[in-house]
């Protein structure tokens, strides 16, 4: 029950905070809507009438990006940026002596900021994209599609927060950060659908975690997953999404367990 408190309080007092610079999130009305506009002239200039590309048709394909940038504003985390800024200024030391860990701290920030960014960014965009594209956004079964955005909320932050724990080795890690997100963008379907790759790279993408962030959710939500030829059925790769999150959350708890030991304090 403290833990519940803790998180309602530090998620609403950040959510308070981002309120007030909330300007920059409407940015992504225009943005958002801008970007799809243009993966709609592409596409549409791609596909002929009845055509398919890998099974899917120009609504599918539609559809696949629609639902990629719905979930990029539920999801979007900075964790690796914040927690370098901390460890480089020496700020991390204040969190050393608090009751609860800067990773649990950071968690609920993400809640409350993405909090803010539902109702700012989220709600407005899936309105543009329903009446003025006419892409349908609906989950095939709800309840499959919430329990998948949750996880990949809590698998990119998990993800990122690692990132960020390479500044207790580097200081400045933003070559990392910059590698990392390139391959995250290429490897968890944002920028193609992972089976438009070349088989060869399907199967690896296969056994990375990335494609759980946005390319497993969004096969979720179309309630047919299929990538190298591996068909998985919807529960099943829910479970094997939740493992994949709780694999990440220990090796995070681990990292930062050794990233302390190496931790100085000393700052810029």
């Amino acid at each position: 029950m403290h833990q519940i408190k803790t998180m309602k309080a530090i998620a609403f007092a950040t959510y308070k905070e981002w309120a007030a610079f909330r300007t920059h999130m409407w940015l992504s009305l225009f943005v958002g809507p801008v970007y799809f506009a243009v993966q709609y002239f592409i596409w549409s200039s791609i596909y002929s009438d009845g055509m398919k590309i890998q099974g899917m048709n120009i609504n599918d394909m539609l559809k696949y990006y629609g639902i990629s940038a719905i979930i990029g504003y539920l999801t979007f985390d900075f964790a690796q940026w914040n927690l370098q800024m901390l460890i480089h200024t020496g700020k991390y030391t204040s969190f050393l002596h608090r009751p609860i860990s800067h990773i649990y701290f950071a968690f609920c920030q993400k809640i409350g900021h993405r909090t803010l960014a539902f109702l700012n960014e989220f709600l407005p965009v899936c309105l543009i994209f329903m009446f003025v594209f006419n892409v349908n956004l609906m989950p095939d079964n709800l309840l499959y599609g919430i329990i998948t955005v949750l996880l990949s909320f809590a698998l990119q932050f998990f993800l990122h927060y690692m990132i960020g724990l390479s500044a207790f080795w580097l200081t400045r890690n933003n070559g990392i950060r910059g590698i990392f997100g390139l391959l995250s963008s290429i490897c968890s379907g944002v920028i193609i659908p992972l089976s438009f790759m070349p088989l060869v790279l399907q199967k690896v993408m296969i056994f990375l975690p990335f494609q759980y962030t946005f390319y497993v959710p969004i096969k979720i939500f179309t309630g047919n997953y299929e990538l190298a030829g591996v068909n998985i059925p919807i529960p099943i790769l829910l479970c094997l999404q939740a493992v994949i999150v709780l694999i990440f959350a220990i090796l995070t708890k681990i990292i930062e367990t050794e990233g302390i030991k190496k931790y100085t304090g000393v700052g810029m």
